[in-house]
């Protein structure tokens, strides 16, 4: 047992010090800033037993659109990840009801809530961290990172290990108009245009106009960059306002993460894969 935990805590060790860690919510008196982060803790991992008071969101509120993008190719690695077995967004109940309320609010503006990724079993975080590790990789660059090279994608803070997203209250989501266009689909081997190129050119998600696509690892998907202007930084307003309403926090450098403040399990990071089955 003791040779077993030594080689555990060997390996926790190892992947914290390959990257920066994701930065957690600021206080509610204060205001996140991308100058002063707040360092993550260790993660304590509960393996892959079920996702305890975890939902799923759809069957919770199905008027809330799903595109899980790292159960399909059409993500920054270019194929699916490690861990989601099913495109469902998990989340904690407490997570999911307030989502639930952002919902009321976004339909009464004509708009519908839509989700790209929800919890994040650790095996992924796992895969991005592998994947970095292999500079030849990087068939979706041109769409997903055109303008940074890959080595410094965890540098930089566009990907985080460990990550609250393993927590179960963090989700990356957009708003799309209601009733919502149709969306057409990732073909692989499509020319791949830049997720900074404007709506009309880049990749024709549903979402209403947010500046960059999502996962665009670009100074430009920062919240408040001040590039962005006119219809596009109101629609990121309008997104923050409605999130920060419901008690949620949103990562300065990505305008479509948001983290709930008082979230359930601050400090567990869990494994269980993307699939009903883990909540049981």
């Amino acid at each position: 047992m003791r040779y077993r935990l030594a080689v555990v805590l060997a390996l926790a060790t190892l992947l914290g010090g390959c990257s920066r860690p994701e930065r957690r919510p600021a206080p509610a008196t204060s205001q996140p800033t991308s100058a002063s982060p707040t360092p993550a803790p260790a993660p304590s991992t509960s393996g892959a037993a079920p996702l305890p008071g975890f939902v799923v969101l759809t069957d919770l509120d199905p008027r809330i659109h799903a595109d899980i993008r790292y159960a399909t190719p059409h993500n920054f690695v270019g194929r699916p990840i490690t861990g989601y077995r099913e495109p469902l967004c998990l989340l904690t109940r407490q997570a999911a009801e307030a989502l639930r309320r952002v919902q009321d609010a976004a339909l009464a503006g004509g708009h519908s809530l839509k989700v790209y990724d929800c919890y994040r079993p650790q095996p992924a975080v796992d895969d991005f961290v592998a994947w970095s590790k292999r500079p030849g990789e990087q068939q979706t660059k041109a769409e997903f990172y055109p303008d940074l090279a890959k080595n410094r994608l965890f540098a930089d803070g566009y990907i985080g290990a460990p990550t609250a997203h393993s927590r179960g209250s963090t989700l990356d989501l957009t708003l799309v108009d209601e009733p919502a266009a149709s969306q057409p689909p990732y073909r692989v081997g499509q020319p791949l245009v830049a997720c900074t190129a404007p709506r009309g050119q880049r990749f024709a998600d549903n979402s209403i106009d947010m500046g960059t696509g999502f996962d665009c690892f670009d100074s430009r998907a920062h919240t408040a960059d001040p590039r962005i202007t006119g219809t596009a930084r109101d629609n990121r307003r309008l997104l923050q306002r409605l999130m920060t309403d419901a008690g949620f926090v949103n990562y300065d450098r990505e305008w479509w993460h948001y983290s709930l403040r008082d979230e359930p399990y601050p400090d567990t990071f869990f494994a269980a894969p993307v699939a009903r089955a883990s909540v049981g």
